[in-house]
């Protein structure tokens, strides 16, 4: 049978006219009834094809994405109109498996036999329909979980820049979250987009090595893949995570990194369709598409699965104004900032928590949750940090000793706080109270009558010379 067979056949007409070629982009003139987001199929003069969707109608125009090199693509092409938009199969057997952007299997293994297929782009949660995120979630790290904790259902992106360990973190994110009790499934699904190959074979090394994989589902979009790719990598990945959160009662971790190239590719498609740039030459929809994403995490009334979100973005040239950290901070509840300067003093993860926030964790930590005491603690660690910070400033002009003994007090604390409580390995693994035990440690350096964020109960209970005293 013919491709104008076929295409008869499933969707009544093929279309020959073609005429122009944008980088990934096609415009067809006088088509009739496409549908946004409506899978297309592309045959080339060789025979071969390839597959688009409809990502504009006007007039009688279809404009066409190509998901496909487009190099020496001309005008003598063949677009058949399937009349569905993409579907991917879904199944628990999707755990453990490696796809790239366009889910295909980069495993070795067969293509995914769903016990149903869903469309990837799918409307965001409903408002009223959301139930508000209280759970704690342990990422291992003490920076994260001591003092901006991630909770079940939150969105919470982490703001780095080019050249900082970012990828690091994410994979022992990745390798080391769970959720505290039994009886809880939990898994990730991870989303790199626009990596470099020495990135996806770190990520796929450390996926494998350490197990993480049996657990986790991973879409992996090279730098060197069609652009288009990145566009539907994410959505793939999320439409994977509502399926294994809502469907199978699962809590998800979702991943996405790098934000930064996917926004880049959005931009590149935007002045391909020669549509008018907003602020830095991104499309003025971003916004509204970065939420189509976003707001697809979180946790729904009468479900028992979550699906907990941390975008990963670069920042250009380290601005956390720049329109892609700037939309997303709208969206999104808090932020870890990665600093460049902890970083160059050899601390890991390098992520600042002064200016980081997690607004959900009020809502996460606590009796039943956490441990009473860790509100508490995490507002003195702040303020306690913020006061040593702003001692080391004032000893870069005056020298240290300048200092007042109470100044010079804080500048020890902010020094030990960043070699013992931020710092920890890449491998190390701290549990919620191994946390909590640093954080006292540390405390203990100040006078009794400066631990004015804690109540005189948690003080007793959990102040190192009272607990030597009970010993």
């Amino acid at each position: 049978m013919s491709f104008e067979e076929r295409g008869s056949e499933k969707a009544g007409m093929v279309y020959r006219t073609v005429t122009e070629v944008r980088g990934p982009l096609l415009i067809v003139e006088g088509v009739r009834g496409a549908k946004y987001n409506e899978v297309v199929e592309v045959k080339l003069p060789d025979g071969s094809e390839i597959i688009g969707t409809v990502l504009d109608t006007y007039s009688d125009k279809a404009i066409i994405q190509v998901f496909g090199r487009t190099e020496g693509l001309g005008l003598e092409v063949a677009v058949r109109f399937t009349g569905d938009v993409m579907r991917i199969p879904l199944s628990d057997d999707l755990l453990g498996r490696v796809f790239n952007g366009s889910f295909k299997p980069l495993d070795g293994l067969p293509d995914p036999i769903g016990v149903e297929r869903r469309e990837i782009f799918f409307s965001v949660i409903n408002p009223a329909a959301r139930e508000p995120p209280s759970e704690f979630i342990q990422t291992g790290i003490s920076v994260i979980d001591g003092m901006n904790s991630l909770v079940r259902g939150q969105k919470l992106p982490i703001f780095s820049e080019s050249g900082l360990p970012h990828n690091l973190m994410a994979a022992q994110i990745a390798r080391q979250s769970t959720i505290l009790g039994e009886g809880e499934e939990f898994a990730v699904v991870f989303c790199a987009m626009g990596i470099r190959h020495e990135e996806y074979e770190f990520f796929r090394r450390e996926f494998e090595r350490t197990g993480a994989l049996d657990r986790s589902v991973m879409i992996l979009n090279l730098a060197d893949d069609p652009v288009i790719e990145r566009i539907i990598a994410p959505r793939i990945a999320l439409t994977i995570a509502e399926y294994l959160a809502f469907d199978l009662d699962m809590h998800i971790l979702t991943i996405l990194t790098n934000m930064t190239h996917y926004c880049e590719s959005l931009r590149s498609l935007s002045i391909a369709r020669e549509e008018v740039p907003s602020r830095k030459g991104y499309p003025s929809y971003m916004y509204s598409d970065l939420a189509t994403i976003y707001e697809r995490a979180g946790k729904i009334k009468g479900k028992k699965g979550s699906i907990t979100l941390m975008p990963i973005l670069t920042m250009p040239g380290g601005d956390i104004t720049h329109p892609i950290p700037d939309l997303t901070g709208y969206i999104t509840e808090g932020q870890l900032i990665v600093s460049r300067e902890l970083h160059l003093k050899g601390i890991y993860p390098p992520i600042n928590p002064l200016p980081s926030l997690s607004r959900l964790m009020k809502d996460g930590v606590g009796a039943g949750k956490t441990r009473e005491d860790h509100m508490e603690v995490s507002s003195q660690l702040y303020m306690a940090y913020a006061e040593g910070v702003k001692a080391r400033s004032l000893a870069r002009i005056i020298g240290e000793l300048g200092l007042s003994e109470r100044e010079r007090r804080y500048l020890r604390f902010a020094d030990e706080f960043e070699k013992r409580f931020i710092n920890q390995g890449v491998y190390e693994n701290r549990s919620i109270e191994r946390t909590l035990e640093i954080a006292w440690d540390l405390l203990s350096m100040l006078p009794e009558e400066e631990l004015i964020r804690i109540s005189e109960e948690h003080i007793k209970k959990y102040h190192r010379k009272y607990r030597l005293q009970a010993r």
